[in-house]
């Protein structure tokens, strides 16, 4: 290596030294963000009474298909009309609006960690992480199936990022397990490598009460401990058109009566599963979500429930769905209006349709979380790692958008006008000609006055290329792979780690659950 050479990279290794060393040290947990202006409404308070009433006639007059028998008579019993000779369910007008109510307005969901406890609902905004995803993808390894090593090197990614605060799911499927045991150990890494929020699939009843003894069990609760303390979410999603399938009725029935939370997200693709019309298809998914709610309430009255929202567009030349386009967050803005309407949490998400970290990458997830943000979004889902329509989950993707959210969360925090903020005495120190780098209420906030990005650079352009002209690609990989090898996985009670090994050794020898293939 010669001199030059020598000289140059001495700085940018002591700087990945440095910031290994900085990863590796204990942070603080920062506070949840608030939302400290109202959100923005897409349509008049008539025009939104117009959807309201539209969805009522779509349950009226058309209804919906109910495929779970217990869901159905529990439907009947309310006063539901149930089709002796179908699963399809029509609803009265009132009957739908008597569950309007009944769910809380915010709650908290708890973490192993308490520290990481996040409000959802009222004007508090909690980020998850990518959910779901059958592929993983990163520079060094290209796409590839989901697998548990990678599934499990994304929860230790996201541990030790700030803005991922919940787990929205298995940011990829770990289908290297199979499925009957596959719940067992995705749930035990979730709740053994990281301390944050977590989130169980509905895939029929025994998967259920696997996720809830697991959680109990992780968060050392009795069963009545468990009830009054929502530790666990589920996400429902209706199979639009106007459907709700066995195992997600299942889910909200199993999860609601044991104090869990509900996040119902009818899958309402305009043009597609949906009308194509933003009016239309919101009228749909706000239709489909009622459905929800009602069951939820009245099996379990005040069970926390959240709104989802999910409605977006297709490329109608190939039925391939698109997101972050301006239909996006008109839906995303109307979504919000309607769970404000009947005073629920309200869930959007962070989506793009790229298939790399490029530029539609970066301003699809941009013009998505606008739109759920201004929209009042209570929970994001997807807010970090989704890619390609969600078909794959990416690292730097992950890290790219824990900056992205960072910058959300700075947007969002309050503006203070005061007399320090206003800071007439460093405009008197400095006076014409100066400039402000050396005053004193420069120094005494420097480190902290603004948002300090992980991937931005801001270094001229001869000292970037000096240091080797990195890319966001570049620096998103480089963040990944410090982050993991600063890794340390949260404290967990010896006790409760052996209970939590001894129920899955339990299960699996048992079978785990009974499948097909």
């Amino acid at each position: 290596m010669d001199e030059q050479t020598e000289s140059r990279d001495r700085p940018r290794r002591r700087g990945r030294e440095e910031r290994r060393a900085a990863a590796r040290e204990p942070q603080a947990v920062k506070p949840q963000s608030r939302l400290p202006f109202q959100p923005v409404p897409a349509v008049s308070a008539d025009e939104l009474e117009a959807i309201h009433q539209a969805s009522l006639t779509i349950l009226e007059e058309i209804g919906m298909d109910v495929l779970h028998a217990e869901g159905r008579a529990l439907l009947k019993a309310a006063g539901a009309d149930v089709d002796a000779n179908s699963d399809r369910v029509r609803f009265d007008r009132g009957l739908i609006e008597s569950a309007i109510g009944r769910a809380p307005t915010e709650f908290t969901l708890h973490a192993r960690n308490p520290e990481r406890n996040r409000v959802i609902g009222g004007n508090a905004v909690a980020f998850c992480s990518v959910a779901s995803a059958p592929n993983v993808a990163d520079r060094a390894g290209g796409r590839r199936p989901g697998n548990r090593k990678d599934y499990q090197d994304l929860i230790r990614l996201g541990q030790t990022l700030d803005t991922v605060e919940v787990w929205g799911g298995y940011p990829v499927e770990p289908a290297d397990v199979h499925a009957s045991i596959r719940h067992l150990d995705a749930i035990y890494d979730l709740l053994t490598l990281s301390d944050k929020p977590i989130h169980a699939y509905s895939l029929g009843a025994m998967r259920n009460a696997d996720a809830l003894e697991m959680t109990r069990i992780g968060f050392g609760l009795s069963e009545e401990g468990l009830k009054a303390q929502p530790s666990v979410f589920t996400v429902i999603n209706t199979s639009s058109p106007l459907r709700l399938d066995e195992p997600m009725c299942e889910g909200i029935l199993r999860m609601s009566e044991k104090g869990q939370v509900v996040v119902l997200t009818p899958f309402t693709l305009a043009g597609a599963m949906a009308p194509v019309t933003i009016a239309g298809a919101v009228a749909q998914q706000n239709a489909e979500a009622l459905v929800g709610l009602l069951i939820a309430q009245t099996h379990a009255p005040g069970s926390p429930f959240v709104y989802g929202g999910f409605t977006s567009n297709v490329d109608m030349k190939t039925g391939a769905p698109a997101f972050g386009t301006p239909e996006y967050m008109k839906s995303a803005l109307l979504g919000g209006q309607l769970a404000r309407r009947y005073g629920l949490p309200y869930r959007s998400s962070n989506t793009n349709a790229a298939n790399t970290l490029d530029a539609q990458a970066a301003y699809e997830s941009v013009f998505s979380l606008w739109g759920a943000i201004m929209g009042g979004c209570n929970f994001l889902m997807h807010g970090a790692g989704w890619m390609e329509g969600g078909l794959h989950a990416s690292f730097e993707k992950m890290v790219l958008d824990a900056d992205l959210l960072a910058m959300v969360a700075a947007f969002l925090t309050p503006l203070k006008v005061d007399e320090a903020e206003l800071a007439l005495d460093a405009i008197r120190e400095v006076g014409p000609r100066g400039h402000f780098f050396g005053c004193a209420h420069t120094q005494a906030r420097y480190r902290t006055a603004f948002f300090a990005p992980m991937i931005s650079d801001w270094r001229n352009y001869e000292t970037w290329r000096l240091a080797g002209a990195p890319t966001a690609y570049d620096t998103a990989e480089r963040i990944t792979h410090e982050r993991l090898a600063a890794y340390q996985e949260p404290p967990i009670d010896p006790a409760i780690r052996e209970e939590l090994e001894a129920f899955v050794a339990r299960r699996k020898a048992e079978g785990g659950v009974k499948t097909d293939f």
